[in-house]
């Protein structure tokens, strides 16, 4: 099979750094060069990629689903504090972020972070050797952060996202990928997010002998339904599937270009179909393309099928009896603050959300204290910039969540800081019209209650990859513009024009007393 060389990168050519070497080892005694950065504006951050922004670098720390030992976080903030402005953001992704950074300290501060195991697989841990800045980068697959935990779920995905993130690293034609290509792997928990698109998304699905498989499909999420029944597979398995359609119309309907549910696989093969996907993305994508969906939007779903099946010995055929398949256990973002039980008896998780998802290095190192003292030394950061303590034991529930509260985190989901996400704003970010940090604090204080909004300072949309249910796109300065989501795409449709940010608050808590408000989990 040809394999043809690509460079792919977020928005651009991916940018160089002298100091990538840097990622080859991960000591104490690690020397660096100067670091030059030749960065084009629109590149995405990475570890030792630093962006400038307004307020200064930016540096990301993808984590492999979502876990963080407390000696990594403590690394984290101490790096930060003195490298950077000692602000951390929690990405919508599941990753960290560090803000801040200060000219002639990123290369001290990536040589910080290496050290502590934040970067990719160290040399002698993959099978062949990637670049190391590229290996950072594809370094996306998404985990629920209760995954192994989660009393609903019905596979746990930890092993399953530790394969794949070896496979990404290790073979040096993945390098062309996008930044931002990424994979989701669902195992059926009930804290999951289901409404971020990935380039390729695998569900946990149980057939009626009880064997698990793993329905997949392209540049999506996996469909949510309501009631289910049992469909019989093209492979002879019974996998659920909804009553009707009309029960259970998922919010985004399969499309041409958006084909829904294709087919189902063992879990023992899922590492050889994402290899199969992925190497047949970058057999047939065009130069230019970055995503999975302009791939559909230039070759029928049965055509990339039928081309990854060249790359593994079991079939690929697309499964009509998948049509219709839905999602049977409905997600609940509302678990991932508080305190819920886990799988195991006596044990829980207990999360927190910092308001507009920003921590500094006082509340990290707090963190990293609490999972030492009372959990298993492992925070689980989350894509609703979230934070979870796996393992605490009944009787510490109550000492945690008031740990938690002192640390300035939002333990019931009715907190507006659970139910309010903003970007960079003009503080932080060139493109920004307004100051959507400042403006999203005052909005905390008049949030109606049942209403989620995203302050949007331009356009461009980096704080939510989902469709919020209501969105503050910045016209001016505190001026914003209010939009609903609906059928419409982006961000939906314009509902009210040129608000401050106390008439965006009279205005939306008088739709919450004249609106059904939908539930985006359902």
């Amino acid at each position: 099979m040809p394999q043809p060389s690509r460079s792919i990168a977020c928005s651009g050519r991916r940018a160089t750094l002298t100091a990538v070497s840097v990622l080859n080892r991960a000591s104490s005694s690690t020397v660096l060069p100067d670091a030059v950065f030749a960065l084009p504006p629109s590149a995405c951050p990475g570890l030792a990629r630093i962006v400038a922004a307004r307020d200064g670098g930016i540096c990301r720390i993808k984590l492999p689903g979502g876990e963080l030992s407390a000696a990594q976080a403590d690394a984290i903030a101490r790096a930060g504090a003195r490298h950077a402005a000692g602000v951390i953001e929690l990405t919508n992704r599941a990753n960290l972020q560090v803000r801040g950074v200060r000219g002639g300290a990123e290369a001290a501060l990536i040589a910080a972070l290496v050290d502590a195991r934040l970067g990719p697989l160290p040399e002698g841990e993959a099978e062949a050797r990637i670049d190391p800045l590229a290996a950072d980068d594809i370094r996306n697959v998404m985990i629920s952060p209760t995954a192994g935990r989660d009393p609903s779920a019905l596979f746990d995905t930890r092993p399953l996202c530790a394969a794949l993130l070896a496979l990404l690293q290790s073979d040096a034609r993945f390098a062309a990928l996008s930044p931002k290509f990424a994979l989701l792997v669902d195992g059926g928990e009930r804290l999951a997010r289901l409404d971020h698109p990935h380039d390729v998304w695998l569900a946990a699905a149980q057939d009626g002998s009880g064997e698990i498989r793993f329905v997949f499909g392209l540049a999506g999420s996996p469909p949510v339904g309501g009631k289910q029944s049992a469909s019989r597979s093209a492979t002879g398995a019974a996998i659920s599937a909804p009553t009707s359609a009309a029960q259970s119309a998922p919010r985004d309907a399969p499309t041409a270009h958006h084909p829904g549910a294709l087919a189902a696989v063992l879990p023992s093969q899922v590492p050889a179909l994402v290899r199969a996907l992925l190497h047949t993305f970058l057999d047939l994508a065009a130069a230019d393309a970055t995503r999975m969906r302009h791939l559909l939007a230039a070759h029928p779903v049965d055509a990339i099928l039928q081309h990854a099946q060249t790359y593994v010995d079991f079939p690929l055929t697309r499964d009509a009896a998948l049509a219709n398949w839905r999602r049977s256990v409905r997600a609940d973002a509302a678990l991932r603050v508080g305190a819920h039980a886990e799988r195991i008896a006596g044990t829980w998780h207990v999360g927190g959300q910092p308001l507009l998802g920003r921590i500094d290095a006082h509340t990290l190192h707090g963190l990293a204290s609490l999972a030492r003292q009372h959990g298993n030394g492992t925070l689980r950061i989350t894509p609703w910039q979230s934070v979870l303590l796996p393992d605490i034991a009944t009787h510490a529930v109550p000492a945690v969540l008031a740990a938690l509260k002192t640390l300035g985190l939002a333990c019931d989901s009715h907190d507006p800081a659970t139910r309010l996400i903003a970007c960079a704003g003009s503080s932080g970010c060139a493109k920004s019209l307004a100051d959507t940090k400042a403006d999203g604090l005052a909005l905390a204080k008049r949030l109606p209650v049942g209403i989620d909004v995203h302050l949007s300072g331009c356009p461009r949309s980096c704080a939510a990859a989902h469709c919020a249910p209501f969105t503050l796109l910045a016209a001016a300065p505190g001026v914003y513009d209010l939009y609903r989501r609906d059928a419409e795409p982006g961000f939906g449709a314009c509902v009210a024009r040129q608000l401050t940010i106390g008439q965006a608050a009279a205005t939306l808590a008088q739709r919450a007393r004249t609106e059904p408000m939908h539930d985006p989990d359902e």
